[in-house]
């Protein structure tokens, strides 16, 4: 398995490879500078196990990039990464397949987090995570209310206009971020400490 950084600025691609190498020491970290290389470093560096993609390059536009990306290796995880505000672009990203969304002005210890909850998505390994930390977004908020009323990920995408992989991508952050692994949990968290109006 090989491990894809996308980025046309060196200072942030060999800032992601660093990070991924302290995660993933063993593994073969492929770097490129532009999207339509991918598929000749593909065939010679093996298969792809997780994407690290700006989402800015000098071959694409918004978030050409990622639907590429997506359609060509739909399993694969996509972690994108840019200068926008979350706010601007998270939401169109994961719309378009991205698993997750970082600023580029984010610390390295969240870049790590993120990197590392992707790369041990499919394992029982979990982060700790400072459940203390329950500061929510508006978004997970309504999230949680949501599960309170017994809302299905399709009930959810329907209510919230996105796309049920959007639901599964903003639930995984959640459950992360209160440091739980199931709806029933997530609710009992927010039981507990109060996170639940009403």
């Amino acid at each position: 398995m090989s491990i894809y950084v996308i980025d046309d600025h060196p200072l942030m691609r060999d800032a992601i490879v660093m990070v991924l190498r302290r995660l993933r020491p063993a593994e073969n970290i492929v770097e490129l500078e532009r999207l339509d290389k991918l598929a000749a470093a593909v065939k010679q560096h093996g298969a792809p196990g997780l994407f690290c993609l700006d989402l800015k390059l000098p071959d694409t536009t918004g978030v050409s990039g990622v639907v590429e990306v997506k359609r060509a290796y739909p399993d694969v995880p996509i972690a994108v990464y840019s200068a926008s505000p979350s706010a601007d672009m998270e939401e169109a990203c994961i719309e378009a397949g991205a698993d997750t969304y970082i600023e580029k002005s984010a610390s390295s210890a969240e870049l790590t987090a993120v990197l590392r909850g992707l790369l041990m998505a499919d394992t029982d390994a979990e982060e700790p995570v400072a459940a203390a930390n329950s500061k929510l977004s508006k978004r997970q908020t309504q999230l949680i209310a949501m599960l309170d009323q017994g809302m299905s990920n399709r009930d959810i995408a329907t209510e919230l206009d996105i796309s049920e992989h959007t639901v599964k991508v903003h639930l995984w952050r959640l459950f992360r971020r209160l440091g739980v692994k199931s709806r029933t949990q997530a609710l009992h968290h927010a039981r507990t400490n109060g996170l639940l109006s009403g």
